[in-house]
C-alpha cells in the first residue's frame, strides 16, 4: 500500500492530489509547510513525496534539496520526488533540486496518477520533454556578429551602426562649430 507524503499550503491543489490518488491502495498525507517534510518523512516513510513549488517560506526546491541532503548523509533512504511546477520555465528548478519527476499546472487526475505510478515504479516522469537543456540555451540579449565584421573589424557594419556612427560625426562637429563660435564671441567681448 504505497504512502504519498504531499506538501502544499494550497487547499485546491491537495484536493486535486487527493482525489487522483487516494484510494483503498493509496494513502497520502500532508504537510502545509517545507519545514514539516523531513519529520513527516521520518514518521511516516512515504513511497511518494510530492512537492508543490510555491509552498510558504521554505519552497519546493528548498525543501528537496534538503531532503535530498538528508538522504545523501544516510540519515533517510532515498525516495522519489515529484515537483508541482507552476510553468514550463521552472523545469530549471526541478532539476537543479534533484527532483525525480514533476508536473506543470494545471493539472488534471491523469497525469497525476500516471506520473505517480512511473515514479513507484522506479521511473522518472518529466513534463517538457521539448525543453531545451539549460546548458545550450544562448543568452537573449547577446549580439552575435556577422562574420565579415569579424574578419574585417576595421570596416564598419552597414546598416544601424553606420548610421549611429554618422549621427555620432554630426553632433561632434556641430558641437565643434558651436565651441568655436562662443570662443570667437568670448575673444571679441
Amino acid at each position: 500500500m504505497p504512502v504519498v507524503l504531499l506538501a502544499t499550503d494550497a487547499d485546491q491543489l491537495h484536493d486535486e492530489v487527493d482525489a487522483a490518488l487516494g484510494d483503498e491502495q493509496t494513502t497520502v498525507h500532508r504537510v502545509h509547510t517545507g519545514r514539516e517534510v523531513i519529520p513527516a518523512v521520518k514518521a511516516l516513510d512515504p513511497d511518494l513525496v510530492i512537492l508543490d513549488l510555491q509552498i510558504g517560506n521554505m519552497g519546493g526546491m528548498a525543501t528537496c534539496l534538503s531532503l535530498r541532503s538528508e538522504e545523501g548523509a544516510g540519515r533517510l533512504r532515498r525516495r522519489p520526488v515529484m515537483m508541482l511546477l507552476d510553468r514550463i520555465a521552472d523545469v530549471f528548478l526541478a532539476r537543479r533540486s534533484d527532483a525525480d519527476g514533476w508536473l506543470v499546472k494545471p493539472l488534471d487526475a491523469i497525469r497525476i496518477r500516471h506520473s505517480t505510478e512511473a515514479l513507484l515504479a522506479g521511473e522518472e516522469y518529466r513534463e517538457g520533454v521539448g525543453v531545451v537543456p539549460t546548458d545550450e540555451i544562448e543568452p537573449m540579449n547577446v549580439v552575435v556578429p556577422e562574420a565579415a565584421s569579424v574578419e574585417n573589424p576595421a570596416e564598419p557594419e552597414s546598416g544601424m551602426a553606420s548610421k549611429l556612427t554618422e549621427s555620432a560625426a554630426e553632433a561632434d562637429d556641430s558641437a565643434d562649430e558651436k565651441a568655436e563660435a562662443d570662443n570667437a564671441e568670448a575673444a571679441e567681448g
